[in-house]
């Protein structure tokens, strides 16, 4: 437990008592909630306890409205007074629903602040609940953010076993969105390791199927996308963004998502994916302008010093750095600003310590801005050695193995692929 968590127990059992007092009668969520309950519209399902969802809302609101250590300390405690209320005795579907709400909420707010294993603990104590699969996913999604790729890939398959059995059972609207997202999830396993055409059978359908939704329209989009099919990826993109942005009700159970999987993440990766996409096009302008738009969001979700917000600003760097080529025009001291920047929220290793395989999180993008940052340098005869030295580093770094780091620093027509940059995981596909 944080620190600071002794002084603040008492706010919290206090806060967790008048919530328990307000009952059915007062139960009401703000539509602006930070995570709307993990998942949008889920507060409207009848199999979970509506005072338990009411702290969770709370204690979501409270972490992110704030950002502070105090908040996010007192959140946790509200959330494990809540999932402690919880009865250990009842095997009913409410009482599982609403734990393992509480557990995804716990689970999202330590890996918002970078605690993955204490994240992925909670997500795995949802295996004992009656809806197990819905911790895999967020476990995929963490794993791939952590770089722990075959893990990930293994997860993946655990994640459409489980599904696979769930379809035995029901073929309503709600299995039809697990199913798309189980198979979206190991596409997406499978394009982080370059592999695109092992990838490709598990978006097979996709392009008019009702559960392609949110996470799994998402990944879907970044598979066209990194296949050049610009114009299909686009309106997959535009439709995520339409789709959380609208909040759209998905009143299932099996639609919660958690961690990088959560719906504000989702909407921010794919504002940041439309606009690497309108840089791959040339319309620098609106790229900006998307890329702005992703650059705030991300700053409004996790505050302004946040890895995340160090993803966005390479892709920024980026757009810069391609505008400028094409335009034959010098922007030098933006770019190095942005990389600066991003290398610094990204908390990238110190050039003089030598790459080595521990070091996962976040390579992919750390090597991307320092690459580019490189080429910004390279070009200025008095820091040459300077950038070689930065250039030598990120070669190293770069895992990526369909496409060299050169590729992926510059738009080719002659490529038939594309770098793009997973904004949930900070990976480049």
């Amino acid at each position: 437990m944080l620190p600071s968590s002794l002084k603040l127990s008492r706010v919290a059992t206090a806060t967790v008592a008048r919530t328990a007092r307000l009952g059915l009668t007062s139960f009401k969520l703000s539509s602006s909630s930070p995570y709307r309950l993990i998942h949008d519209g889920i507060i409207k399902s009848p199999n979970a306890n509506p005072v338990a969802l009411q702290m969770i809302d709370y204690a979501l609101s409270l972490a992110k409205s704030q950002k502070s250590d105090e908040s996010h300390a007192q959140a946790m405690l509200v959330l494990e007074q809540c999932l402690s209320s919880q009865s250990s005795e009842n095997q009913d579907v409410v009482t599982h629903n609403s734990k393992g709400m509480v557990l995804l909420a716990m689970s999202s707010l330590l890996s918002a602040r970078g605690s993955y294993d204490d994240a992925m603990e909670k997500l795995q104590n949802i295996q004992d609940l009656i809806h197990s699969h819905l911790d895999v996913r967020a476990l995929v999604g963490l794993n791939l953010e952590m770089g722990n790729d075959d893990t990930s890939s293994v997860l993946a398959d655990k994640c459409l076993e489980l599904l696979g059995k769930v379809e035995l059972k029901n073929s309503d609207e709600g299995s039809e969105v697990a199913s798309a997202r189980a198979k979206a999830i190991k596409g997406l396993a499978e394009l982080v390791q370059g592999n695109l055409e092992s990838a490709e059978p598990f978006f097979q359908g996709f392009l008019d199927n009702k559960g392609c939704i949110g996470n799994a329209a998402l990944s879907y989009g970044e598979f066209l996308h990194a296949t050049r099919n610009f114009s299909l990826a686009k309106d997959f993109y535009q439709k995520v963004i339409h789709e959380v942005a609208k909040k759209k009700d998905f009143t299932d159970i099996r639609a919660l998502a958690a961690c990088n999987m959560a719906s504000e993440e989702v909407l921010l990766a794919a504002t940041c994916a439309l606009g690497q996409l309108e840089v791959h096009m040339g319309n620098f302008g609106n790229a900006e302008e998307t890329l702005t738009s992703a650059l705030n969001r991300a700053e409004q979700i996790f505050g302004s010093r946040h890895p995340k917000v160090g993803v966005v600003l390479t892709c920024l760097a980026l757009m810069f750095q391609h505008k400028a080529k094409q335009e034959h025009s010098s922007s030098l001291l933006i770019q190095e600003g942005l990389y600066r920047r991003a290398i610094e929220l990204l908390k990238a290793t110190p050039l003089d310590l030598e790459v080595n395989s521990t070091m996962r999180c976040r390579m992919d993008v750390i090597a991307l801005a320092r690459g580019g940052y490189a080429e910004t340098l390279c070009i200025q005869e008095n820091r040459k050695s300077e950038g070689e030295k930065m250039k030598r580093w990120a070669e190293a770094a770069w895992r990526n193995r369909s496409l060299s780091l050169s590729e992926a620093l510059k738009i080719s027509d002659s490529s038939n692929r594309m770098p793009v940059v997973d904004a949930r995981i900070c990976r480049a596909l």
